[in-house]
């Protein structure tokens, strides 16, 4: 595979001009996702209508109920797909005009069940859930994510591309009001939910809606789902949701508008520069709903300080590494603004840009956000539409201007559950007091997506084209692609090209570089053993290369290798990861980041290594996972641990510690360094309500010790008090705190 790869590398200038902008893949793969269609078959709940308001208790003895129809059908997801599950699930489905109710029953076989905390969005493995699915405006595309288990702890998050991936195509910052009552007995728990329609959007007057609901039993150590999902697919994947019918078609939500107001007092010392901060904040955001499908979200002087912070890695790469959007504002809906071309190497909107700026010594500084608004939803069934408008202070002590930030898409629905996709951003300086050098006026960006997933969820792909526009702007300023994924129950593969010109530029996206085109290959192989406890083996190969125009011989990286896992029953994972490199670096470079003699620019290296890990079974008081690394590293070698340990007592406390560490031994005169990450974690869980969470992360890296400790009471529903409390120290061998905070912050929200 790696020698008919190689052959491939070898563009001419010529050759490469003919790709730019990689026209010719976007038309052929677009032609290719056109015509890949297909039909599932379906069941369905069905939900009758009743007048009267249920107390939502855990108990289910309304009469209501018993006129209920009930499902019970669950199928195994793990550890195979074709069984039905060990220990029956029953659910019932009730709707009045303002709600939507769920019964869930689920049979156990004792009361040792695992619920490792009593806090809010919870992580789903490990411990025993139930865990639903709404796809109101039955696209199979879009929808929203609930889950509780027999304490009635709750977590949701919104679904977007189709949820396929669950990690990447989720966002489990968005908060709303709904409820749970609990009743655990030796036998089952029992979850009563109550889902006001106000806080979903869907269209008036639909009468279905996609649904499936799953399980993970840690006794039976099975995930059970009642619409069946092959064990190839995320089980999140909404293609696989089947009918939930209203016994009658629904009204206009009515939902409320909201105004969520917060005060902030700030005691802060910048210990360095010898500055003190005592101050009184006043902001807040407000929700106006227009219609069933459409939400305009303002926000005026926005305050993020109760934030969770950003976790600390060692960055070994290049690259600027990106992090999740934590802040509540950008959340939802945040699909229909990020989900546009290449999330890994060229995204043109990336909202965490938006109140960050640089200074005069081109170090990232928090940038006030004066206001802004968004306005995002369903137009119609098929067509959603994004807005966004954003304006940034002006800091005169650091030199920044103020700026206006502004984003507008829209995606038509095409076929059973694809879409074409327009977006337009524009980025434009409000003053020019403070204009540097490398700061433009203005910058925009205007681009089609077409997204592809067929109704089996086996094929799915992107095409993309992008351009960009700034003041004295060059003219190779495009960035396109496609790719094109496969995905059956022992086979996969992907294939994809993205190309980025020298000229394209996206102040408001993530690029990690330009001037550059990306071959992508990879190639999955799975086997199921019977009567084993692996559930599955995974084989994946794996071929990237990046071409530039800049050399004679066109090749600046390649990596090529394979992966190889083993999946267990209990959850419990080993990997086998092997790759070979290529890197031609263009400028000086040192590797370990700590400005130490970097490595020659205009230099090739090519380098091998290998690495071996392993994941515990999560359920366990005790779990942990590790890995470790050896092998070449550029003119050298590297050696790594990575170990995060996890205690926990159920359900009031969990204690982790993060420890990696990373030897970098490079031959004179470049640099020999260990680089450690150490990040203990203590979450206490009072109550459903009271939650003390203590952060601390030291990098040598950075030379930086942080310290976050934050007690939340949650005294209303979606309302806050927070105090929290920050360290910083950015000389670790300086006993002084560069930086300490303290804020005390309250929200509430109000309906009206």
């Amino acid at each position: 595979m790696g020698k008919q790869l190689k052959s491939n590398v070898n563009f001419t200038p010529q050759k490469l001009q003919l790709i730019k902008p990689s026209h010719q893949l976007f038309i052929a793969l677009l032609g290719l996702f056109w015509t890949l269609q297909a039909q599932q078959s379906s069941q369905q709940i069905f939900v009758k209508y009743i007048q009267n308001d249920l107390n939502i208790d855990g108990l289910g003895n309304e009469p209501e109920w018993s006129m209920a129809t009930e499902v019970s059908d669950f199928t195994q997801w793990r550890p195979t797909d074709s069984l039905p599950a060990t220990y029956p699930t029953r659910v019932k489905a009730l709707f009045n005009d303002e709600y939507l109710y769920l019964l869930v029953t689920s049979t156990i076989a004792s009361k040792n069940i695992v619920v490792p905390s009593l806090q809010r969005d919870y992580e789903g493995y490990g411990n025993d859930n139930i865990t639903f699915t709404l796809d109101t405006f039955n696209d199979k595309t879009n929808g929203f994510f609930f889950g509780t288990n027999p304490y009635g702890v709750k977590r949701e998050a919104l679904l977007s591309n189709g949820a396929n991936d669950y990690r990447r195509d989720s966002n489990s910052s968005w908060d709303t009001k709904w409820e749970v009552g609990n009743q655990l007995t030796d036998s089952t728990y029992v979850n009563e939910i109550r889902i006001p329609f106000a806080r979903l959007n869907y269209p008036q007057g639909s009468q279905q809606w996609g649904f499936n609901l799953y399980r993970y039993d840690t006794q039976s150590e099975e995930w059970t789902a009642w619409a069946r999902v092959p064990q190839n697919q995320s089980i999140v994947a909404l293609a696989f949701n089947q009918p939930m019918i209203f016994e009658k078609p629904l009204g206009k939500n009515n939902a409320p508008w909201a105004a969520i107001p917060y005060i902030n007092s700030v005691a802060a010392k910048d210990f360095d520069n010898d500055k003190r901060d005592n101050s009184l904040k006043f902001g807040g955001d407000f929700k106006v709903p227009i219609g069933n499908g459409l939400n305009l979200d303002l926000t005026l002087n926005p305050d993020f300080s109760q934030v969770e912070v950003d976790d600390q890695i060692i960055n070994l790469t290049r690259f600027e590494v990106s992090l999740p959007e934590k802040r509540q504002f950008f959340i939802q809906n945040s699909d229909l603004f990020t989900n546009f071309g290449d999330s890994r190497e060229a995204q043109p909107f990336f909202s965490r840009r938006i109140g960050v700026a640089k200074d005069r010594d081109d170090n990232n500084i928090q940038n006030r956000i004066i206001g802004g608004l968004r306005l995002s939803g369903k137009l119609n069934d098929r067509l959603r539409i994004g807005l966004m408008n954003m304006t940034t202070d002006e800091d005169p002590e650091n030199g920044i201007d103020s700026f206006n930030n502004s984003v507008l898409t829209l995606q038509q629905q095409v076929f059973s559950r694809s879409n074409l996709s327009f977006i337009f951003i524009n980025r434009e300086e409000l003053n020019e007091e403070y204009d540097g050098a490398n700061i433009q006026n203005y910058n925009r960006v205007m681009g089609l997506d077409y997204n592809l997933a067929s109704a089996d969820n086996k094929w799915t792909g992107r095409a993309y084209a992008h351009r960009s526009t700034v003041r004295r702007g060059g003219d190779d300023n495009w960035s396109s692609g496609a790719t094109i994924d496969y995905n059956t129950r022992f086979y996969g593969f992907r294939l994809g090209g993205i190309y980025v010109g020298d000229d394209f530029q996206s102040d408001l996206g993530f690029i990690r570089r330009t001037g550059v085109f990306k071959q992508v290959a990879t190639f999955s192989r799975r086997w199921y053993p019977q009567d084993s406890p692996v559930v599955s083996y995974q084989l994946r190969l794996l071929s990237f290369m990046f071409v530039k125009s800049e050399r004679p011989s066109n090749l600046s990286d390649r990596n090529n290798g394979f992966r190889f896992s083993i999946n267990k029953r209990d959850q419990s994972s080993w990997e086998f990861e092997m790759r070979n490199q290529y890197v031609y670096l263009f400028d000086p470079f040192d590797p370990t980041g700590t400005d130490q003699t970097p490595l020659p620019g205009e230099a090739e290296y090519k380098y091998t290594w290998g690495s071996v890990s392993y994941r515990s079974d999560p359920i366990r008081e005790i779990s942990f996972n590790s890995e470790l690394s050896v092998g070449q590293f550029y003119n050298g070698h590297r050696y790594g641990i990575r170990n995060n340990i996890t205690l926990r007592k159920q359900p009031y406390f969990r204690a982790s510690l993060l420890l990696n560490f990373d030897r970098i031994d490079l031959p004179d005169p470049y640099p020999t360094k260990n680089l450690w990450l150490i990040s203990p974690k203590i979450e206490t869980t009072f109550s459903k309500n009271i939650f003390w969470t203590t952060f601390v992360q030291y990098s040598s890296q950075s030379d930086n010790l942080g310290i976050n400790s934050r007690l939340q009471w949650r005294f209303a529903p979606l309302s806050d008090l927070y105090l929290v409390y920050n360290d910083q120290y950015y000389d670790i061998d300086n006993p002084q705190a560069s930086f300490r905070s303290i804020n005390l912050k309250l929200t509430y929200w109000f309906n009206f």
